[in-house]
């Protein structure tokens, strides 16, 4: 089979504007970032609508390294939907440079089932990354000349919790001196990078309405505390409109278009494994604004970014899904069934049968929250009959829905069968009003709790001394409320990336407490996980080039 960017070197791109009057969005309305590319202003969402048309949600079972194709699920589905005369728009995340040229190379989707164009996307794209990158560091460099500048009149912060951040994989930057080499150059300090996706400012622009809700948010970022634990803000800092005009476009839904040609909403990228995984609220709700079905998904497995697509972004925005679709793969599986890496894409009944553990965890969580829920395998080349009728009967055993995903191969006409299910349980059994894991009124220790132990099976949940005095700073502030985005491995249901498959009863820790008062929401550090990863030892950008002009290597 061609390689994904021969498939999208070949597909005939359709004018922005005319994808755009496919859907209804009218021409003038179109903010053209080239021919293919464009921006919708956030006016056009219609509240009315985003209510009346059906969302789906794809989320997975814990990934293995390469992913589990929940992009390329959420591609064909729209495709498929498409295919049998249904609306249908997807809306996902942006990609980051960082895995990009790192490990898992690009995120726009593979085969026939991509977004395009899948190297402008995969690359600077509309440039929403470089807004954040550098808004957020422009904050920095702004508190620390506020700090140098003032530091004679006793403007001095006990400690400063604002990081830097940059899209690359770089763990040399994970523990920096910043202010070294004479008063000429600052005040010395600790400092640090996070990879832009964990960037407060980026889960702030996803999930802020608008430009003012954007502007309140960014106001209240905490920067720093004074000496008696009073914190110090952007709005004290003075800055906050300088920054909104850093993100006046970023803010704005980008449109682009599937393989088939369809309309596509990619905006926003935070990782689901160090903040709360989900493409921006305003793509969301664009997409429902012109879509009758509306496929999203939520980054890694169902344990992070589902649990926080319901806990956070459903919280804040008032979404409710029709269906969750749950992406698995015989390989996923097999590796969850203690099958050795190197053997997934070998036949192994056995294996699979041991691996039903994991996705049978998912399920019961995804039920919890009150959801349909429709099985989807996504199919490889090497997968056997045998293997994928024990997934169908064991799907008929938990009473859920099943379908086979071959759209990587066959573009929407692959997804038929799993667009057809996906109608057949909205139209018939749609989700429930959603439950929620816990209640705004709950301390964040019973949140984090609860959350570690129905969700991920723990049995004591451990608080480090360092935590447990952020919570005791976050009760003082008043911030009890905020729901909780843990931060933790994405490969297991614990804080042990080699655990995998499913584990019960396990010590999980919590390290520390980082109060994001702008996106209003705490993360809670579980074990040794990193905001800013590392490079492997053969990272994709040792194949990626550009021959005669055309850039090679993105997958």
């Amino acid at each position: 089979m061609k390689t994904d960017i021969e498939i999208a070197r070949e597909t005939k791109l359709s004018k922005i504007k005319k994808v755009a009057l496919s859907v209804g969005i009218s021409e003038d309305d179109v903010i053209n970032y080239g021919k293919y590319i464009a921006k919708v202003p956030t006016e056009l969402i219609d509240e009315n609508k985003v209510k009346k048309n059906h969302l789906i949600l794809v989320t997975s079972i814990s990934p293995t390294r390469k992913g589990i194709g929940k992009t390329t699920v959420s591609i064909g589905l729209a495709l498929g939907l498409n295919k049998i005369g249904k609306k249908a728009i997807v809306a996902l995340r942006e990609p980051s440079l960082g895995p990009c040229f790192g490990v898992k190379g690009g995120a726009a989707g593979g085969g026939y089932a991509q977004v395009l164009p899948m190297e402008d996307i995969n690359l600077h794209f509309t440039g929403d990354f470089h807004a954040i990158t550098s808004a957020h560091n422009m904050i920095a460099a702004l508190l620390d000349n506020y700090l140098y500048q003032n530091r004679e009149q006793g403007h001095i912060l006990k400690n400063i919790v604002w990081r830097r951040v940059l899209d690359v994989n770089d763990r040399s930057l994970r523990q920096i001196i910043t202010g070294l080499g004479g008063n000429s150059n600052g005040i010395p300090a600790e400092a640090g990078f996070d990879i832009t996706p964990a960037s407060e400012l980026m889960a702030i622009l996803c999930l802020a309405k608008d430009l003012n809700d954007l502007r309140r948010r960014i106001d209240n970022i905490i920067l720093g505390y004074r000496f008696d634990d009073t914190p110090f803000t952007v709005k004290e800092l003075g800055t906050g409109g300088s920054i909104v005009a850093l993100l006046k476009n970023a803010i704005n839904p980008n449109l682009v278009q599937t393989t088939e040609n369809t309309a596509a909403f990619v905006h926003g990228g935070p990782f689901a494994n160090i903040a709360h995984g989900c493409n921006s609220i305003n793509a969301t709700k664009m997409a429902l604004t012109f879509g009758e079905y509306v496929i999203t998904e939520a980054g890694f497995g169902a344990d992070l970014g589902a649990e926080k697509f319901f806990n956070i972004k459903c919280r804040q925005s008032g979404l409710n899904p029709d269906l969750t679709v749950v992406v698995a793969t015989l390989q996923g599986l097999k590796l969850h069934g203690e099958v050795p890496d190197k053997e997934i894409e070998m036949p192994n009944t056995e294996g699979v049968k041991r691996g039903l553990g994991n996705l049978k965890k998912h399920l019961k969580n995804l039920q919890s929250f009150g959801q349909t829920l429709l099985v989807a395998i996504n199919r490889f080349a090497n997968d056997t009959e045998e293997e994928l009728e024990i997934i169908k009967d064991f799907c008929r055993k938990e009473n859920v829905h099943f379908a086979v995903n071959n759209a990587f191969a066959k573009g929407g006409e692959g997804a038929r069968k799993l667009a057809e299910e996906a109608v057949k349980c909205i139209e018939n059994n749609p989700s429930e009003i959603l439950q929620f894991t816990y209640t705004n009124e709950d301390a964040p220790k019973i949140k984090i709790e609860k959350i570690a132990r129905n969700i991920y099976g723990a049995g004591e949940v451990i608080f480090s001394d360092k935590a447990k005095k952020k919570l005791a700073l976050v009760e003082k502030l008043g911030l009890t409320h905020y729901p909780i985005c843990i931060a933790k491995t994405q490969f297991s249901f614990t804080n042990d990336p080699k655990k995998t498959g499913l584990e019960e009863n396990f010590d999980f820790v919590i390290n520390d407490i980082i109060i994001n008062n702008g996106a209003e929401f705490l993360v809670a550090m579980g074990g040794d996980i990193m905001r800013m990863p590392g490079l492997p030892k053969n990272p994709s950008a040792n194949h990626i080039d550009v021959v005669n002009g055309e850039i090679t290597g993105l997958s």
